[in-house]
């Protein structure tokens, strides 16, 4: 089984984190299930960007984006060549990890 590492971030995982995944588990999904609260305003849906992650190690074992997304990831803050949204990238058979951007482009975070 594969696991994601969270790197720590100030509000939603101060120590970091470490999680077991499913195969074809979305890094979302994986995120939620262990209680840190990645926002999703969409509702997982690929209509915004709240949920932009950064895959610090094991990005090229991942599903490829779509145009959807890429096209969606050029609104995100503070986007990086690694930059994907987590309810769109799979993990397949590789640990990651991932690094949660501090700031998201909501001026309110739905989980207030």
């Amino acid at each position: 089984m594969a696991k994601i590492v969270f790197l720590p971030h100030a509000e939603l995982c101060p120590e970091g984190a470490e999680v077991e995944v499913l195969p074809g588990e979305t890094v979302l999904d994986a995120a939620l299930r262990n209680g840190i609260d990645i926002e999703h305003a969409c509702e997982k849906v690929c209509a915004c960007t709240t949920c932009h992650i950064i895959v610090r190690e094991g990005f090229d074992s991942l599903n490829e984006s779509t145009e959807l997304e890429d096209d969606m990831l050029d609104k995100a803050w503070g986007l990086e060549p690694e930059s994907r949204l987590g309810c769109q990238t799979r993990i397949i058979d590789e640990d990651l990890v991932i690094e949660i951007p501090k700031y998201t482009v909501n001026m309110v975070s739905e989980s207030q």
